[in-house]
């Protein structure tokens, strides 16, 4: 292993080129998304000036990531999962376009704006579970860990320049050309799936349905190590995710600059960098679960001292904490699930992964939105990371199983 694998390990990039190709797609997907949500998360402060209603647009997003990643799961575990993501990926490619187009003609329609988010995010739902199977199984099982990281750090770098980007096109052209730039990365995802070989489930074809539901769930609930590595994530994401209250603050502390704006998403990506780039030595740690749960634990602390703060540095450099403490929480969360989870389930399980993974953390930004119409947002923020923390201590507490879940004692059930 050369000296740069030993602080991010690339072999998946170099030895594989069906990953090289769907890490393309997924990195370039994901920046267009952290652009468009700065642009949704001005163009709503704009028409309403409330924290209320922004903290609905995580409502938007939450609600089809339930009910149609639940569906998507179950899919995913009975069909080809390359033809799933293609279809769904094109779906989410004409939403944007939609967006777009709304943006352009000004129709100032906040209901037009949220069903156009709500379509998105459906389809995306719909294939998001089939996406998180493909590391599993174009890379060998040594290698998922680094797959996942190599996922995260495109991820982070999206955090940070997307945002950027965003700023600068908001203030130049308008909304409407950070929807098209989205519109653009879907384009080059679709590019990334579309070379893959098949990827039906491996093993006998799970069920569809809700049956096929229930036995993904019964499998979380017998392996206290994947309910209790959910629940810690659910925890973190739901009691102190702030990107809700960032506006409010920003207009607060800053003037509403949309380029300050972007900077406090930009600081939680910058953290997020410096921890993918040593995910090398993390995924070295025998102890994934005990990982997890320190790294969720220094999330909540971060954040409630960035809101307990008043500097612009100061603010960005508790976020920058938080960020690299989240990207340690999802690379161990990712491993964890992985590789604890047969292949027959992947799909299910992966559902479940994206619910807590993804409407967590819109449901908190809801969450932040209501308490910041009652208090402030810098009380929200600080009491939600406090909540965080002392809800990870008793989870640590009460899961001996997550706490003790080592990689060389879980082989993957094929």
């Amino acid at each position: 292993m050369s000296v740069l694998d030993r602080s991010l390990d690339t072999r998946p990039l170099r030895s594989n080129p069906h990953f090289r190709r769907l890490w393309i797609g997924i990195s370039l997907q994901t920046l267009g998304r952290q652009i468009t949500v700065v642009a949704v998360l001005y163009q709503v402060w704009e028409m309403t000036q409330s924290s209320l209603w922004v903290g609905i647009v995580g409502l938007a997003y939450a609600l089809p990531i339930i009910v149609f990643g639940l569906i998507g799961g179950s899919l995913a575990d009975s069909m080809d999962r390359r033809l799933l993501v293609l279809w769904t990926t094109i779906g989410a490619l004409v939403a944007a376009l939609l967006l777009a187009l709304q943006a352009a003609l000004s129709v100032g329609s906040l209901p037009i704006l949220l069903l156009l988010l709500f379509a998105q995010s459906a389809f995306t739902s719909l294939g998001s579970p089939a996406r998180r199977t493909f590391v599993p199984r174009l890379l060998p099982t040594e290698q998922v860990g680094a797959g996942i990281a190599l996922v995260q750090v495109s991820f982070q770098l999206s955090m940070l320049i997307g945002p950027a980007i965003a700023g600068l096109s908001i203030a130049w052209l308008g909304v409407q050309a950070c929807y098209a730039i989205e519109a653009v990365a879907f384009c080059a995802a679709i590019y990334g799936v579309a070379g893959l070989p098949s990827m039906r489930p491996l093993g006998e074809a799970g069920k569809t349905g809700v049956a096929g539901l229930k036995n993904g769930l019964r499998l979380i609930v017998r392996r206290p190590e994947l309910s209790g590595s959910f629940l810690s994530d659910l925890a973190a994401m739901f009691l102190a995710m702030p990107v809700a209250l960032f506006p409010a603050m920003n207009e607060q502390r800053f003037d509403g600059s949309p380029q300050t704006l972007g900077l406090f998403l930009s600081a939680i990506a910058a953290g997020g960098i410096v921890a993918s780039a040593s995910s090398g030595m993390i995924n070295r740690i025998a102890h994934a679960g005990r990982v997890q749960l320190v790294a969720a634990a220094m999330w909540g602390a971060a954040l409630a001292a960035a809101g307990l703060v008043s500097g612009l540095w100061a603010t960005l450099l508790f976020l920058a904490l938080a960020g690299a403490a989240d990207t340690i929480s999802v690379i161990s969360r990712g491993t964890i699930l992985q590789v604890a989870t047969p292949d027959a389930y992947r799909g299910r399980v992966s559902a479940v992964e994206g619910i807590v993974g993804v409407g967590g953390p819109e449901l908190g930004n809801l969450r932040a939105g209501i308490s910041a119409s009652l208090l402030s947002p810098q009380l929200t923020m600080a009491t939600g990371g406090l909540a965080c923390v002392l809800s990870i201590g008793i989870i640590a507490l009460t899961n001996p199983a997550l706490r003790r879940f080592t990689m060389k004692d879980h082989a993957q059930e094929e």
